[in-house]
């Protein structure tokens, strides 16, 4: 539409580029498919973002959230509870590993990384160790944009217009093997130094002074870093020995976009809190959460205790709705069990497009896959920025949307494509995709 640049500040976009030019504007949705305001259909490849894990379309959603609103449209949670808030708190704690059963509710992701890590402050406070107060997180992983959750974000090149942050926020290396610093030759032994840099860094700050450590199960930012073989396991030990939470964060990982409800059960380690978001709604209204263990709420429980925390919207009756309908969903056409059934076949598709010249690595898990494009495979040698520039920015976004694919073209680590379609997706959308990507990725390459 003409008129969509004049009031409307998009997110995380480059408005000047549409200063010649009409803003893509999407209608309609059905199924794992959009249509654009001239009825072009698109793939979603990304499920918007991250988020139409149902799929597109689904009337019953949209009918639980008229009919809550029809009852009660809004009261708050501040010393008051509302029935679609108990429900769905009691249906999580029900799904969540271990005794992860105290649930906080945000309206988005950024939210609840900020309450996990207020949390963490607030329970060393109460428990005698007023001194731990840092986070660690890895580089280039994205956490959220509220100011604490920025600082836990690896991400320089979104941080620089806003510092000085919230200190204490301390970044160790990431799980890339495609790009290990050390052991590239053997993923185990990988595994356990990118872990073990944990520890060195919770001993370089002080055990006494970290509060905390924020990972991804598959680390979004970078192209969808999976944990290498004992990774968590290490990790695990080693939060227990400096007495540190472990935060695992599944704004992204949660809710069968990895073929289990939530991450940590994929990878089988116990968190101490976990933050969600995105899924747990199917995008069909704003809902997140930050999920406690039993242990964590017991300082509050004193006569006089309280988490001094609180957003205003945080578990609105509609959006808890419609979650509890978006769980039905799951629960009547097993979502979660047909990613399983159905990943080594996206995996297999997907890795068709080894044979290109430019397609350096394919990684991830259940729907969540990041395509990293290089310019030289045996080296692995990537592009410069202005290359980078030039060929994300500059041809490859606008190309594959112009071909039928909505995806995520991203440089904020090196050049990767990343994908991750409704959790509906079959072998018919998953070929759609490598043909697409096989006929845009060899025009780019001619392009270099």
């Amino acid at each position: 539409m003409a008129n969509a640049t004049d009031h409307l500040w998009m997110h995380f976009t480059r408005m000047a580029s549409y200063s010649a030019g009409e803003v893509p504007t999407i209608v309609r949705g059905e199924g794992a498919y959009v249509w654009d305001a001239q009825g072009r259909r698109y793939l979603d490849g990304l499920a918007g973002l991250f988020v139409v894990n149902a799929g597109h379309g689904r009337t019953e959603l949209a009918e639980a959230a008229a009919k809550q609103a029809g009852e009660l449209a809004y009261f708050p949670l501040w010393s008051y509870a509302h029935p679609k808030a108990i429900e769905l708190a009691e249906r999580i704690a029900a799904l969540t590993p271990g005794d992860l059963n105290r649930i906080f509710f945000t309206t988005g992701g950024s939210e609840a990384v900020e309450a996990a890590w207020k949390l963490a402050r607030a329970y060393f406070k109460r428990t005698g160790k007023p001194n731990k107060y840092k986070v660690i997180s890895r580089y280039i992983a994205y956490h959220g944009t509220s100011m604490g959750a920025l600082s836990i974000t690896g991400l320089p090149g979104i941080k620089s217009d806003f510092e000085p942050l919230v200190p204490g926020a301390i970044k160790v290396p990431n799980t890339n093997f495609y790009r290990a610093p050390e052991h590239g030759d053997d993923h185990e032994a990988f595994g356990r130094w990118a872990a073990d840099e944990i520890g060195r860094a919770i001993e370089r700050e002080g055990p006494d002074t970290v509060a905390a450590v924020f990972l991804e199960p598959v680390q979004n930012s970078g192209g969808c870093f999976p944990p290498p073989p004992g990774y968590f396991e290490r990790v695990r030990e080693i939060c227990d020995a400096y007495d540190v939470l472990l935060v695992s964060d599944e704004v992204i990982c949660s809710w069968g976009r990895l073929g289990e409800y939530f991450g940590a059960v994929r990878y089988g380690y116990q968190p101490d809190i976990i933050t969600t978001a995105k899924g747990i709604t199917s995008g069909y209204a704003p809902l997140g959460a930050m999920i406690a263990s039993d242990r964590l709420m017991e300082p509050f429980l004193t006569e006089t205790g309280m988490f001094a925390h609180g957003v205003t919207f945080g578990g609105h009756p509609v959006s808890c709705a419609v979650a509890l309908a978006n769980l039905e969903v799951f629960a009547r056409e097993d979502l979660v069990g047909h990613v399983r059934a159905n990943e080594d076949a996206f995996r297999a598709t997907l890795e068709k497009l080894y044979d290109l010249p430019i397609v350096g690595d394919v990684r991830g898990d259940g729907y969540f896959y990041g395509i990293e494009l290089v310019k030289d495979k045996s080296t692995r040698e990537t592009f410069t920025e202005a290359e980078s520039e030039r060929l994300l920015r500059g041809f490859l976004s606008t190309a594959l949307f112009q071909a039928g694919l909505y995806c995520r073209a991203d440089d904020r680590g090196d050049p990767v494509i990343q994908l991750a379609p409704p959790l509906i997706a079959e072998q018919q959308h998953f070929d759609e995709i490598e043909q697409i990507l096989r006929t845009v990725l060899t025009e780019a390459w001619t392009r270099l």
